[in-house]
């Protein structure tokens, strides 16, 4: 293996950057995050809007599913890529590759055909993210990183809160430019990118290391052959019947493909996408199953939420967004106290503790939402569950990275961006298969028991063609909940209330993980928090490194002539010129 180190002519010799330096990098990195979380959020509350407009509302998960599987998959294959040809040129390329994805799924003309084009989007969006977090390891040492922090969490709050708002701006509006209002939900990410791309090409100048090592693609191939099957059978199974021919060969080709992925990751040491030798740490290993249960909880749990506040509470789209300020608020706020106060204390663990509890308590309380749940309370649950995530997220990744040495720092960031997918990936499905495999029985019950109400009974009376209208939709499932807004409320009441229902199946079983996460934080191993950056504690190795050549080289003439005198020695001619005597003769 070989190794160039290529350095930035203004950085300085021990890997240090200034704060104005610091500041300038982090620009262009806001820029990326930026458009990767703004997509993560814009899509969410107009779903509804999508799916009725392609006639397929209850295929909305393979759009999620679609997405986090291929950012999965991406993420450490990117990771690993930049540790070895640097973060910029990767950072740029996931960009185009999540544009060129943005573009393809504004002209989708179906469900399945947008869930293709999302995951060709996501293979971007797996690169933005950990390696964004990767460059900030790299120029900031943890207990400083809070200091940073701000910067990012503003940039990733207004993302997260514009998304939602902009997302249900356009999905509302029927026509702009001649093109359907929620195809620009991804078209805005074009001119976005452009920025991004100019801003990072020119501020964007790292130290980083080239090192000839093999790249894991068979790795990859087996990680691939290891999750879709497994998220097939989430996505699928109740269809099919878990215990189904179908099912178990899913079960089967994915418990198959894991296996030969540790089986390779373990063949390939220091090459594979995931080095075992990083899960030696206890510290790294708690953490990923912890960032794995809060991607379940984070993705899967809370999709149902704003499918609750335009089915259940008939918020428009845009409402729905403003709706999901509370979550973003507590998350914002959350993190920015976590971080500051790690910056003084150098303490962590505690966070994940208290946060983990709190989700598990904003989690609870979701489970009480009716369809008659006054939005307040809804919020003050959200707002709680925000905080506990907001807690747990920048602690768990600033854990794994300084678990690990500053050579896998890209491995690490986009170990925690991969573990953190999965959850949401399994969690989505999951979750989403539960709901909508429930909602249709739950809506039937609740309409056989109004069959008796009085209301129901004048309502219907007074409304044939809409009671005809309600039973012609019910039978063919959920594909379109458009038609509820022209029903009378007496009509429509136990279709909410039934979907609400199935809805608090969801919150439950997410709850009872999260035990699980309460239990990981637990277990936290607390590992002291390093005082230099990644940069700097390559370049301390780097001149160790250079230290002990120079020392060698000095010694080496010294060794020669002693290697020469037992090679003369041996060979039975004497080292006249290293003694500098004269051979004697014995008598």
């Amino acid at each position: 293996m070989t190794a160039t180190a290529i350095r930035p002519a203004d950085s300085p010799s021990d890997g240090a950057l200034s704060h104005r330096q610091i500041l300038t990098i982090l620009s262009g990195l806001v820029m990326g995050m930026f458009l990767a979380a703004l997509d993560q959020t814009i899509v969410s509350t107009a779903i509804k809007t999508i799916g009725n407009d392609l006639h397929d509302l209850q295929a909305q998960a393979w759009v999620t599913t679609a997405f986090l599987i291929t950012s999965t998959i991406a993420a450490p294959l990117f990771g690993k890529l930049s540790d070895i040809y640097g973060r910029k040129r990767l950072f740029m390329l996931a960009i185009v590759i999540f544009v060129a994805g943005s573009a393809l799924c504004g002209l989708a003309t179906s469900m399945y055909e947008l869930a293709g084009f999302r995951a060709f989007q996501g293979i971007g969006a797996g690169g933005i993210m950990p390696l964004a977090l990767a460059v900030i390891g790299d120029i900031i040492p943890p207990r400083q990183r809070a200091r940073y922090q701000g910067y990012m969490m503003a940039v990733f709050a207004s993302a997260s809160v514009l998304g939602p708002v902009l997302g249900g701006l356009l999905a509302g509006t029927t026509d702009f430019l001649g093109v359907s209002g929620w195809r620009w939900i991804f078209y805005i990410n074009v001119p976005l990118a452009v920025v991004a791309l100019i801003v990072i090409a020119r501020v964007l100048k790292l130290d980083y290391v080239r090192r000839e090592r093999r790249i894991d693609w068979w790795g990859s191939v087996m990680l691939v052959v290891g999750l879709v099957p497994l998220l097939v059978v989430a996505e699928q199974g109740q269809e099919w019947g878990w215990a189904s021919a179908a099912s178990f060969t899913c079960y089967f080709l994915g418990a198959a493909g894991l296996t030969l992925f540790i089986w390779i990751q373990h063949r390939m040491g220091d090459d594979a996408l995931l080095p075992l030798r990083l899960f030696r740490s206890r510290t790294f290993s708690v953490a990923s199953g912890q960032v794995t249960i809060i991607g379940m909880a984070m993705f899967g749990g809370l999709s149902v939420i704003p499918l609750y506040l335009q089915i259940v509470k008939g918020a428009a789209p845009t409402k729905s967004g403003l709706l999901l300020l509370p979550l973003v608020a507590g998350l914002m706020i959350a993190s920015l106290g976590a971080g500051r106060l790690i910056a003084r204390t150098g303490r962590y663990k505690i966070f994940p503790v208290v946060g983990s509890v709190l989700m598990l308590i904003g989690m609870g309380l979701l489970i009480t939402l009716r369809a008659d749940t006054p939005l307040w309370s809804t919020d003050i649950y959200m707002a709680i569950f925000g905080i506990g995530l907001g807690l747990n997220m920048q602690s768990l990744v600033l854990a794994m990275q300084n678990a690990v040495p500053a050579k896998d720092m890209g491995v690490a960031s986009a170990a925690s961006s991969f573990f953190r997918s999965i959850g949401g990936t399994l969690g989505t499905a999951i979750f989403l298969s539960i709901l909508f495999s429930l909602a249709g029985s739950k809506i039937a019950q609740q309409y056989a028991k109004a069959a008796t109400s009085p209301a129901y009974i004048a309502a219907a009376k007074a409304n044939p063609g809409q009671v005809a209208s309600l039973r012609q939709h019910l039978s063919g499932g959920l594909d379109d909940t458009a038609f509820l807004n022209g029903l009378a409320k007496p009509l429509a009441h136990p279709f909410f209330v039934g979907f609400s229902s199935a809805g608090d199946v969801v919150f439950a079983v997410t709850a009872v993980i999260l035990v699980a996460a309460v239990i990981l934080s637990l277990c936290l191993k607390e590992v002291p928090l390093r005082l230099v950056s990644g940069n700097q504690a390559r370049a301390q190795a780097s001149g160790a490194e250079g230290a002990v050549a120079q020392a060698d080289a000095v010694a080496e003439p010294a060794d020669t002539v002693r290697a020469s005198a037992a090679d003369d020695t041996t060979s039975g001619i004497p080292d006249d010129d290293a003694t500098g005597a004269q051979p004697t003769s014995t008598p």
